[in-house]
């Protein structure tokens, strides 16, 4: 990390942030910081120092204590971004946490200058929302900054390798293909291309694509019985199914895809979702678990997006993709997006996904 400004001594950067010299040396001598020295041996702070100080300052107001903190960044350079990622979600869950007490708070204080009295409901709910704490440590924040983290290779072992081919099912009807050709391992997803895999500890991969990493889980026999795929927040579990299952699933993507119409009732439950998430109310029953969670995690950001662009106006299916999605051109009064929206065999949504369109809208 590049940095033109001038280093601060231990006292200058305690003062600064608002911590004590005490903690900086604590932090030291857990191995989380390890500052510059001058040419007298005093200890200096920079950009590095200050990063590595945000990440462990972030995981306190988390609740991780020191000794969990530790374990998570010793041997780890810091990942700003990972870390900015984080804060911002954090920051953002706060706010609408903030909002949702206030607006509780505000409901009170009507209620009592009308000169009602406050029901035991009242006041227990009241009690509830006071005693809210920060961001839980298991979230998906904190799941997508240790997933994007930067991760070292080690030398995998060739004929280990061989025990984690196969296929593994996943929750929402997809199928993982493991392979391995000339020493390397390969993921590939259905319906995907396949990508390698890299080795960062026993039974324990990383994808250098996209920040994802694979960890394949033992049985009591210690035999391989599945996998976990760490990606964006989530984990999705898969356990072992044979070459018919991949096959099946390949087969149910390209139907899907091959369709040149929106699936019965498709628009309709974009009318649902669009007005559902508005009012910040998703149809959580409606979705395959995964796709549950992202959208819980999304929430209060897809409120203030749809609140900024206003009534709907227009919507135009303009084809199903690859992937098979039915892709809608939505036209709101404040611009022009771009839904796509698939779902699963039995029904439940498993793919959602909302951007700007890149056409203009129809006339």
């Amino acid at each position: 990390m590049n940095d033109t400004t001038p280093l601060m001594t231990a006292a200058e950067c305690a003062r600064e942030i608002g911590i004590t010299v005490r903690a900086l040396r604590v932090y030291e001598d857990h191995g989380l910081l390890s500052p510059q020295r001058s040419a007298k041996n005093w200890r200096l702070y920079g950009a590095r120092e200050i990063s590595r100080l945000n990440e462990i300052l972030t995981f306190k107001a988390m609740g991780f204590n020191l000794a969990r903190i530790t374990e998570l960044l010793s041997g780890h350079e810091s990942a700003t971004d990972s870390m900015l990622a984080l804060q911002q979600a954090r920051l953002t869950d706060h706010r609408k946490r903030l909002d949702s007490s206030l607006s509780l708070v505000m409901a009170l204080r009507e209620k009592t200058a009308r000169g009602e009295i406050l029901t035991i409901t009242d006041l227990v709910a009241l009690a509830k929302e006071m005693q809210m704490t920060d961001t839980p440590t298991n979230d998906v924040a904190w799941k997508r900054y240790e997933q994007m983290r930067p991760r070292v290779e080690i030398e995998s072992d060739p004929e280990q390798l061989t025990e984690y081919v196969g296929y593994y099912r996943l929750a929402d009807e997809a199928v993982a293909e493991i392979t391995v050709t000339d020493g390397k391992i390969y993921l590939r997803m259905s319906g995907q291309m396949r990508v390698q895999m890299f080795a960062e500890a026993p039974d324990k991969f990383f994808l250098k694509a996209v920040a994802a990493q694979v960890v394949f889980d033992r049985g009591q026999d210690a035999v391989i019985a599945g996998l976990t795929i760490h990606q964006d927040g989530l984990e999705l579990p898969a356990s072992r199914t044979d070459e018919a299952g991949f096959a099946d699933a390949e087969a149910a993507l390209k139907a899907r895809a091959a369709r040149t119409t929106p699936a019965p009732d498709s628009q309709n439950k974009l009318h649902n979702i669009i007005a559902d998430h508005r009012t910040g109310t998703p149809d959580y029953a409606a979705m395959t678990p995964t796709l549950a969670q992202v959208v819980r995690d999304q929430c209060s950001l897809l409120v203030d997006e749809l609140e900024r662009l206003g009534a709907v106006e227009q919507v135009t299916f303009r084809r199903v993709d690859d992937q098979g999605f039915d892709v809608f051109d939505v036209q709101f009064e404040n611009g022009l997006i771009e839904y796509g929206l698939s779902a699963a065999s039995d029904g439940l949504l498993d793919g959602l996904y909302m951007r700007p369109a890149t056409r203009e809208a129809a006339p």
